[in-house]
Order: C-alpha cells, then structure tokens, then sequence
C-alpha cells in the first residue's frame, strides 16, 4: 500500500480578518396591555432616554405598531430584548437593513 505523495510546492493561506459586525435592531411592538405611561418609564428607566426620546419612542409603538428602540451587535440586543420581555412588553430582535 503507497501513501499519496504530499506536494511541498502549496500554500494555503488563512484570512484571520474578522468579519464586520452588523447591526441588529430591538424592536417593540404595540400591545393591548401595557399603560404608555409604563411603556416611557421601562425606555427611561432601562436604556436611560430622555423624556423626550422615551415619549417620541412610545408614541412611534403607539401609534405605527412597533418602534426600534436600539441598533447595535446581535448579542446585546438579545440582552436588551430580553429585559423588554422582563418589563412585560413585545420585543423582537432583527438584522438591521443595510
């Protein structure tokens, strides 16, 4: 039995580069439950908004049905979207489009 012949002439090159991170997105949606008096304390009181962003914010999920409410790695959205299910509102993550 004859092993293969390894050839010393190729090179195998590896990119280490890191892929670039792509933004995701907490998104949250419109409920019949919560109060939006709540819904502006959980923005302020979790992400640290002001009133004002908080408000703005409550109303777009008020009134458009859902409002992003932070851009940033996948893993911390997760987190984040997480601590929106903790303060009992709707959250989904997604891939922010490009």
């Amino acid at each position: 039995m004859s092993l293969p012949s390894i050839s010393p002439d190729i090179q195998e090159t590896t990119d280490l580069s890191a892929a670039p991170l792509e933004p995701w997105q907490v998104v949250v949606w419109n409920d019949p439950v919560n109060l939006m008096s709540y819904v502006v304390r959980v923005f302020r009181t979790y992400f640290g908004y002001s009133m004002e962003r908080a408000t703005a914010l409550m109303l777009a999920v008020h009134n458009d049905g859902h409002a992003i409410v932070a851009t940033g790695p996948r893993e911390t959205m997760e987190v984040h979207a997480q601590a929106m299910h903790d303060y009992g509102l709707w959250a989904t993550v997604r891939k922010a489009p490009l």
